[in-house]
């Protein structure tokens, strides 16, 4: 097995001069130096073929000793420096000093096919910014990451990517719910694959230590590696920097808020500067529509992380990635243009994005009214966001609105109980008799529309109480439902109708079971 090792973080950013794997403040450093701990007993659990191919491997390779030592983090590959990066951030819109990768652990960035990519580990042991914590990572939210991130990628959401899910043969003691009940779970490790790891923390970091030699070095580096659009023209290619990472995140977030995704712990140092969905948490889609909605304990209360605050969270945080970057510029009108300018292009491709789910070619000003007022009817009884939508292509233009409201009744949880409450089935009745006139408008037949709104509603996405029976099965030894889901998500538009059992509505018994409705930081 052979990798085309072409490090460039490591080799390009000051290193932390301290090579010794103690916890502590890094100063005057991006990153430092450190090894994964060996594990007792590593064996591979799941391999993305897709993510072997992108990196210079072959299925075959998955199956050697050097994969399995390499990926576990039993030994580090010739040639490579491995290395935790160094990050701050504001968590819950408090800021937190420095935070950095406390247990994630880059073997190495490696180029293969005029790409490169960014190896690291998640679950191999500490570093000097575990803090307290042991650096290690759990089956269950192992699960979940490597999943999700594939999943993620083919509904054509920006992510960062996994490459393999190992377990380390060791036992790693969870608080899960941060309730006073500690138990021993089975470990386990993540590759993940991306471009670049870097996030808004990292240059918060240097800027709030008043850093600014190395403040200026990381973005040069970024600029000069992952914005090679950018011409290194003094202060104005740091406006550039900031405006081209500030479009990258409202498309990223657009894509979450089409496909209901919720990724519950958006903290500065949660948010990448290529615009990926990074650090897959606590997260969750829409089952019932609830804008309110957020799949993290720990955000229980203020919910500030909710599904429908998702947008203002990122506008949020590019404000303290403008406040970082600042004293490299020494301008505030440029940044608060570009700030603004995301608030309205929110808007316009919001606008555009529901446009295109409800399958409406032209925009104009019944088009809009018909989403303010859906938004509304969605939260009148438990209406399932991925079935609504995608049963909402069937519907023809010749249909009357008491049979449009039949083809899309499935969505609704507890028909009974719920939708045939006269008012809540008058509201849907009169939608359904305007969006019918709206689709008369339109010049698409009924075939040509139903394609376009399947491909950009899915029908199959990670639902929180599928990824809690590939985890059930997983604990028992049987890894057959990893395969499968995997598989499932490779194609989540399409019908694949031997997969039925999996387009349905949550089931009543996930409602309330720990990993399906709430989750917590614990992994």
């Amino acid at each position: 097995m052979k990798l085309n090792i072409k490090d460039r973080f490591n080799k390009q950013l000051p290193a932390d001069k301290d090579r010794n794997n103690t916890r502590r403040q890094v100063k005057e450093a991006c990153f430092s130096f450190v090894h994964p701990l060996v594990p007792s007993n590593p064996s591979l659990l799941h391999v993305s073929e897709e993510m072997l191919q992108e990196i210079g491997l072959s299925k075959e390779d998955a199956n050697t000793k050097d994969f399995l030592e390499i990926f576990s983090g039993s030994r580090v590959m010739e040639n490579s420096d491995p290395y935790a990066m160094c990050y701050g951030g504001h968590q819950f819109g408090h800021w937190a000093g420095q935070l950095g990768d406390g247990r994630a652990i880059n073997l190495a960035e490696v180029e293969h096919n005029n790409k490169t990519w960014a190896l690291q580990l998640k679950g191999a042991g500490p570093t000097p910014y575990s803090r307290s914590a042991d650096g290690f990572a759990v089956l269950r939210s192992s699960i979940r990451e490597h999943l999700c991130s594939e999943a993620m990628f083919h509904l054509g959401v920006p992510t960062t990517r996994s490459l393999s899910l190992m377990l380390s043969g060791d036992q790693v003691l969870r608080d899960m719910m941060y309730d006073g009940n500690a138990a021993y779970e089975k470990g386990a490790i993540v590759c993940r694959v991306a471009p670049s790891f870097i996030r808004f923390g990292n240059f918060e970091i240097l800027s709030a230590r008043k850093d600014h030699a190395n403040l200026k070095l990381l973005a040069d580096y970024s600029i000069k590696n992952h914005f090679p659009e950018i011409r290194p023209e003094g202060k104005s290619s740091y406006i550039q920097f900031f405006k081209s990472v500030a479009q990258r995140s409202l498309k990223m977030v657009i894509h979450w808020q089409r496909v209901g995704f919720v990724h519950g712990v958006m903290n500065t140092d949660n948010l990448s500067i290529l615009g990926l969905t990074i650090d897959y948490g606590p997260y969750g889609w829409l089952e019932p529509y609830d804008p309110d909605w957020t799949p993290n304990t720990t955000d229980r209360t203020n919910k500030r992380y909710r599904f429908g605050q998702q947008p203002s969270v990122v506008l949020w945080n590019l404000y303290q990635l403008a406040n970082a970057l600042y004293p490299l510029v020494e301008k505030i009108a440029p940044f608060e243009e570009i700030l603004n300018e995301y608030k309205e292009e929110f808007s316009n491709q919001f606008v555009q994005m529901m446009h295109d789910k409800l399958g409406l070619e032209k925009k104009e000003k019944q088009g809009i009214q018909l989403i303010e007022s859906l938004l509304e009817n969605l939260s009148l009884a438990e209406t399932d966001y991925i079935i609504f939508f995608r049963r909402l292509a069937n519907i023809k233009k010749t249909d009357d609105a008491k049979n449009a409201l039949s083809l899309v009744k499935e969505a609704f949880y507890n028909v009974n109980e719920n939708l045939n409450k006269n008012e809540n089935e008058g509201e849907w009745t009169s939608w359904f008799e305007g969006y019918l006139e709206r689709l008369k408008l339109e010049d698409r037949t009924d075939e040509l529309r139903k394609e376009a709104m399947n491909k950009v509603n899915p029908k199959y996405v990670l639902r929180n109480y599928m990824s809690q029976l590939a985890i059930d099965a997983a604990d028992q030894g049987d890894y057959s439902i990893i395969e499968e889901l995997h598989n499932l998500l490779k194609a989540p538009y399409a019908e694949q109708v031997d997969m039925e059992k999996w387009f349905v509505k949550r089931p009543e018994w996930a409602r309330t079971k720990v990993g399906c409705s709430m989750l917590s930081c614990s992994s």
